[in-house]
């Protein structure tokens, strides 16, 4: 097999894995998205709630991200017909399949502090 070949071979393989890296990227990026699923996972929320338990958050950025999540399926948002209006979210069930991935982040996040802090 010529140079050039492989080198063509090794780009396209690269190319198959970084490509859905980069989705997932695009779909959980931002420093709020993560926090709001993790926020979730411990059950349905209000507004007002999600935006006190996440610290820092603005009603503007939960707002827009909340909008995000839910348009990739991630979260579900209910409007209960009360006075006032009521609205709550939850993780749908695909939501709940980024378990693995939360939880490899925070395994790796909790050892890149030890090993930060240790130096």
């Amino acid at each position: 097999m010529s140079k050039l070949l492989k080198e063509k071979l090794n780009k396209e393989e690269c190319s198959k894995s970084l490509l859905p890296i980069q989705d997932s990227l695009y779909i959980l990026s931002g420093k709020w998205k993560l926090p709001i699923i993790v926020a979730l996972k411990h059950g349905h929320k209000r507004f007002k709630e999600l935006n006190r338990e996440i610290e820092g958050i603005t009603a503007k950025m939960l707002s827009k991200e909340l909008k995000e999540l839910e348009m990739n399926d991630l979260v579900k948002r209910t409007v209960y017909d009360t006075i006032p209006v009521s609205v709550e979210y939850e993780l749908t069930s695909y939501g709940e399949t980024l378990d693995t991935v939360i939880y490899a982040l925070r395994d790796w996040g909790v050892k890149h502090r030890k090993r930060i802090t240790s130096k």
